[in-house]
């Protein structure tokens, strides 16, 4: 294997890495927004969004 093939393995798996890591901080958001909903809607007198 050259280097060239190495250097562009390690770049992407960092690059899958910081993919991956983005979806799951937005996932993370999303739990925490409809949660967030969930428990405020009552209280609040929203309506449901289903």
């Amino acid at each position: 294997m050259s280097w060239i093939a190495i250097a562009l393995l390690v770049v992407g798996v960092w690059l899958a890495i910081k993919v991956v890591d983005a979806l799951l901080k937005l996932a993370f958001w999303g739990v925490a927004l409809v949660g967030a909903y969930w428990f405020l809607a009552p209280l609040m007198d929203w309506p449901w969004p289903f």
